[in-house]
């Protein structure tokens, strides 16, 4: 059970095209948005959908999987880890971000680009 201590594993797909940047150092780092969908019917059984947005980012060889193979649209796996962080913004504002540091990736469906 020490292994399930802070674990996600997400299906969906992608919302936009993948932000690859490299770094100085030579890292490669990737950031997309994914979104997963809960369908349920409501009090009148009416099919309704409740869409949840997350933030990805992946780092390495999984970085450079996703700006090869993902683009907008495309159904995903991904098994992570959440991590949260604190930043700044341009006005000095301080924001809080929350998102899924990748660890896997698996490519599904058979749509191509």
């Amino acid at each position: 059970m020490s292994t399930l201590k802070n674990q996600v594993q997400l299906i969906g797909n992608v919302g936009q095209e993948p932000q690859v940047t490299v770094l100085e150092n030579g890292k490669k780092v990737a950031r997309i948005s994914l979104a997963t969908n809960e369908n349920f019917k409501n009090s009148k059984g009416e099919k309704q959908t409740n869409t949840d947005w997350h933030q990805l980012v992946a780092w390495g060889k999984v970085a450079s999987l996703i700006e090869e193979y993902v683009f907008t649209g495309k159904e995903i796996a991904v098994q992570g880890k959440l991590s949260s962080r604190s930043y700044e913004d341009k006005e000095g504002v301080k924001r809080h971000v929350t998102e899924v540091v990748v660890s896997e990736i698996l490519f599904l469906g058979g749509s191509p680009k």
